[in-house]
């Protein structure tokens, strides 16, 4: 067998089984567009003294990742769009890249996956969808290279843009003119156990549709919640319809087993006059809910009993970001470290007494047992063109929309199950590794 394909048969080999004990966690979005941020070491001890456990980044910052050794906080680090044409034509410029940005690190710090470009698919440079996947192929290959890099996935961010349909969740489907690109990319990310990272923001949705009952429904607030003509789920949130959006889309495209993260969402705390729904209360209240949302491991309709992996947006203000005020104002903390609102995020606050009000539990954990002729009092069926749901057409932000899938879609099972699928999967993989080095 060929060297490398060997090497990337091992190199999944050796995340199969982590990601089959792996538990739900809570991140965040580092950005760096200010003149005005502390220290890393101070961002260092700021996230220590918070339940976050993931940290992302846009780039590769040494000062950063040196700072995070020995935390236990995990980082994303990624690769600049201008730099994905390289690594795509030339493995040795990936080889050089992993060897300048990885090696030097996993050591003392946990890198857990380098993202391969952000929104890449919706830059506006038609050259990207070509080259993100043999940019990620010989990323992926190189960092197979070191056993101590052997953990890392490589993955790609993507705007909610990428679906062409989302009204609603059971109909979305991605864009046509991505399909092949986003078939090789889920196929690389099956193979070897990565996610697909997707940015929805449920505050879009709201600026697209603002009624008061679409504002409840995007701050997980009491509200009469939503059916699912097509699958006859119920959704109490937007997070989740959008969620279920991108599995419904992936499951569409043949991938049910290709996990979901969500790499960026949140709400800005402060806005112009004309950007409804930025305020401290609506920020507070949205992004407290998620929190305590994910903790709950309620999960979605359609993957109940478990937490999709969320990172929020953003740690701290940007004050040299253009565009409106509330480009500026999705900071959890100001750059003092001081919070702009309290989200229940600090380890000396318990979740049940996190002071944003409670989330709203789906109507049921598991899709096999939804009534499809009973719906919760108070919610109609049918979602033609709700109020809220993000459907085509929508340009406020890419993030305003979210995806589907098909009636008769996969649903996933709770976490113990899908952990005693993967365990399997590992010494399968571990019989066949065995069989190939002996031949």
């Amino acid at each position: 067998m060929e060297k490398r394909h060997l090497l990337l048969l091992i190199h999944a080999l050796f995340h199969t089984f982590p990601s089959a004990l792996s538990q739900s966690f809570i991140g965040v979005n580092y950005g760096q567009v200010a003149d005005n941020l502390p220290p890393p070491s101070v961002t260092a001890a700021l996230l220590q003294s918070t339940t976050i456990s993931k940290l992302r980044l846009y780039g590769v910052d040494p000062a950063v990742i040196q700072s995070f050794a020995g935390t236990n906080i995990s980082l994303v680090i990624g690769v600049a769009n201008a730099d994905v044409a390289s690594l795509a034509s030339d493995p040795a410029a990936a080889a050089s890249w992993v060897s300048a940005n990885v090696f030097p690190y996993v050591g003392a710090s946990s890198i857990s996956i380098v993202s391969v470009g952000n929104e890449a698919l919706d830059s506006g440079d038609s050259s990207l969808a070509s080259n993100l996947l043999p940019a990620m192929q010989n990323l992926l290959y190189a960092l197979s290279a070191s056993t101590a890099a052997s953990a890392v996935k490589v993955s790609t961010v993507h705007s909610m843009t990428v679906l062409s349909q989302s009204d609603p969740p059971s109909s979305g489907a991605f864009r046509p003119e991505f399909v092949d690109t986003l078939k090789g990319i889920l196929s690389f990310l099956r193979d070897s156990g990565a996610p697909f990272m997707i940015n929805p923001y449920p505050y879009f949705a709201y600026a697209s549709d603002p009624r008061p009952d679409t504002l409840a429904f995007c701050l997980f607030q009491s509200n009469p919640g939503r059916v699912d003509g097509g699958s006859k789920l119920a959704y109490t949130n937007m997070f989740d319809a959008q969620v279920d959006a991108v599995r419904s889309a992936i499951n569409a495209l043949g991938f049910p087993e290709v996990e979901i993260v969500v790499a960026e969402t949140g709400w800005p705390y402060k806005g112009d006059p004309d950007e409804v729904g930025a305020s401290v209360d609506n920020a507070k209240a949205f992004v407290g809910n998620l929190v305590a949302h994910l903790r709950s491991l309620t999960g979605t309709p359609l993957m109940p009993g478990r937490s999709v992996d969320t990172y929020l947006f953003s740690l701290y203000d940007e004050d040299l970001k253009p565009g409106p005020t509330s480009e500026r104002s999705f900071g959890l903390y100001r750059a003092d470290q001081t919070m702009n609102y309290d989200a229940g995020l600090a380890k000396s606050v318990s979740t049940s007494n996190a002071t944003a009000s409670p989330p709203q539990s789906n109507a049921t954990s598991d899709p096999t047992l939804q009534s499809p002729t009973a719906p919760p009092v108070g919610m109609t069926t049918g979602l033609t063109q709700p109020g809220g749901w993000c459907g085509p057409g929508a340009t406020l932000q890419s993030a305003a929309e979210g995806g589907s899938l098909q009636p008769a879609v996969q649903c996933f099972s709770a976490v113990g199950s899908r952990a005693a699928i993967r365990l399997g999967h590992l010494f399968s993989c571990v019989a066949l590794t065995l069989l190939m080095l002996t031949q």
